[in-house]
């Protein structure tokens, strides 16, 4: 049996219904979550890195201060994912429009044996001259991507130097202060990152 408590009670239930309904009235706005991504708000994992980009400096969170990160892992030789990961996110800073200087594109390598910062350089040119590719040691990147709770894992090919990677897909979203707020899985679309990273940068505190 259903018992109401006023007008405020009702009100919730309605919004509560509607929700689980996929409809939506006046007045229930505020209970849609802010995000289109996973929201990792306080999350205790992804914390960061210190790492050499292409160019030879070494870069931290610290060095985006007031910026939106966004944190993709992968390797220049992917054939389909980080490709395509990079080019929505250049597509994303495009949509952006004048915020767009304000997005931080970070793509770390799980390829360091064939990823060298002459070969990133040439990569990333490809989508957009802003975004950094980041160089782990093969020694450091273990516990990088366990860090991150990144999966990554080599996959023989026919030759020694022909083998492909098997690796996360989705990226990590910081906010200008430097705090993992979000996850964008694979394949959400520049629209979506955009309308979160614009939320991001209107937050205030």
């Amino acid at each position: 049996m259903v018992q109401w408590y006023g007008k405020e009670s009702r009100r919730a239930l309605l919004c509560g219904l509607l929700g689980i309904l996929g409809a939506g009235i006046a007045g229930c706005s505020e209970s849609a979550p802010p995000f289109v991504g996973i929201d990792l708000t306080g999350a205790t994992y992804a914390q960061g890195f210190s790492l050499p980009d292409q160019h030879g400096r070494v870069r931290s969170l610290d060095s985006f201060a007031g910026k939106v990160v966004v944190v993709f892992f992968g390797y220049t030789q992917c054939p389909d994912v980080c490709p395509t990961s990079l080019a929505e996110l250049a597509e994303t800073k495009r949509l952006l429009g004048d915020q767009g200087t304000r997005l931080q594109g970070v793509f770390i390598s799980v390829d360091p044996a064939r990823d060298t910062p002459e070969v990133m350089k040439a990569y990333m040119a490809n989508f957009d001259n802003t975004f950094l590719a980041l160089h782990a040691t093969a020694e450091q990147l273990p516990d990088l991507a366990k860090s991150f709770k990144v999966y990554y894992k080599q996959v023989d090919g026919k030759t020694p130097s022909s083998y492909t990677m098997d690796h996360s897909a989705g990226s990590y979203v910081y906010d200008p202060k430097g705090r993992v707020r979000l996850y964008h899985r694979y394949g959400s679309g520049a629209p979506a990152l955009a309308a979160d990273i614009r939320r991001l940068l209107a937050e205030k505190g």
